[in-house]
């Protein structure tokens, strides 16, 4: 067995901090999600002294989360067909295309990461007045997808201009068209790299608060992060529920990153064994 060095235990000892860093705050959340808001405040980091679901049906009945949480995730999973569909695409043009506007195309997505949509807001209402979208969950999506297109074809050009050419020379050679280069040889090859586009731009679009209050006017059609809102009050706030609102927000970015964590570390990780 290899003998740890001094920094290899410095580095462990940094990503054991790192990774508590992450799961207290998580383990918090869930133990005062299952205590009554006087027990937070009077033991906040010891066990319930009861074992109850009862602030997570508040929140699934009184607070009205099933609605929130079907419109976040139809919001989300809006957004995020748009972007990889349409930023894969774009990537794969920019990245295996040489052609006078690529390197002047590339730049304007380049140019799209300078100003995030909040930075747009009043613009933004006016124009999404004016196309008849304002609150509607389509011109959230839209503005969303907007949003997440330049870091998306950011990342995605840059590893289809890695792959080697003799994989497109020879399908075109068997008579593949240029679609069918696309979808069947290129873009399975993109799969980690598509991984992280979902979970880079899935965690804003499902957390953010400001953009559904300013365009969502309708109760109908708020959000996850609107929806918790309801247990802040102006005098007092119910911290259990909001715990319990909280944990199962949470949860869906959880299942997300666990399902597509291979492909997420594989696409961090491609070319580091190369050469």
């Amino acid at each position: 067995m290899r003998r740890l060095s001094f920094a290899d235990a410095l580095l462990l000892g940094a990503l054991g901090l790192n990774a508590l860093g992450v799961i207290l705050p998580l383990a918090l959340m869930l133990i005062s999600a299952l205590k009554p808001t006087a027990e937070i405040f009077a033991s906040p980091f010891a066990l319930p002294k009861v074992w109850s679901l009862e602030n997570f049906a508040k929140v699934w009945e009184s607070g009205r989360f099933d609605l929130y949480f079907r419109n976040s995730v139809f919001i989300t999973l809006g957004a995020e067909l748009l972007i990889l569909v349409f930023s894969a695409m774009a990537a794969y043009a920019l990245g295996r295309f040489r052609f006078g506007l690529n390197n002047l195309l590339y730049v304007v997505f380049l140019i799209g990461l300078l100003f995030p949509a909040k930075l747009v807001l009043v613009p933004l209402f006016v124009q999404l007045k004016q196309m008849g979208l304002l609150d509607s969950h389509l011109g959230l999506i839209l503005v969303y997808a907007a949003g997440g297109v330049p870091a998306a074809v950011f990342i995605l050009t840059g590893f289809f201009r890695s792959l080697p050419a003799d994989l497109e020379s020879a399908a075109r050679i068997d008579g593949a068209s240029e679609w069918q280069v696309f979808a069947r040889i290129m873009l399975p090859l993109v799969r980690p790299q598509l991984a992280i586009v979902a979970i880079y731009t899935a965690i804003p679009i499902w957390n953010d608060f400001l953009l559904p209050l300013a365009f969502l006017q309708n109760p109908a059609l708020k959000t996850v992060p609107q929806g918790l809102s309801v247990f802040f009050g102006e005098f007092a706030t119910d911290y259990g529920p909001l715990f319990a609102g909280l944990t199962l927000a949470a949860l869906p970015l959880i299942l997300l990153y666990l399902l597509l964590s291979e492909q997420f570390i594989k696409g961090l990780t491609a070319g580091a064994t190369k050469g």
